[in-house]
């Protein structure tokens, strides 16, 4: 069963920066789009990043010019660097690996808290 591995959270300042990372596990077969979400206390999951197969990327407005999506699909990871963090990026982000009709994949979240 394909597991994907997420690093690269914890607790920065505002202003500062971090970056993401999202690999699978073991063996995965093909290409996926993949993604990003996150999740933040009281709030409901929201998209904020994916990149399909493709390379074509897409980005929540709170997040543009601030976040950037890549992939390495040699390595089957996607990365998420976050720069200019605000207070309001704090959440538990989640990766997402997904094609269509098929089982798609979650990352057990990684926490990102933004705070002085």
């Amino acid at each position: 069963q394909v597991q994907l591995v997420e690093s690269g959270g914890g607790l920065v300042q505002p202003g500062g920066s971090l970056r993401l990372s999202c690999a699978a596990s073991g063996t995965i077969f093909g290409i996926y789009t993949m993604g990003w979400y996150r999740q933040a206390p009281g709030k409901q999951r929201e998209l904020v990043a994916d990149i399909m197969t493709t390379g074509s990327t897409n980005y929540a407005d709170s997040v543009k010019g601030r976040f950037t999506i890549s992939r390495d699909n040699a390595k089957n990871t996607v990365y998420l660097q976050m720069n200019s963090l605000k207070p309001e990026d704090t959440a538990v982000y989640y990766c997402q690996f997904y094609r269509f009709n098929e089982h798609d994949y979650w990352g057990q979240g990684t926490q990102v808290t933004v705070s002085s």
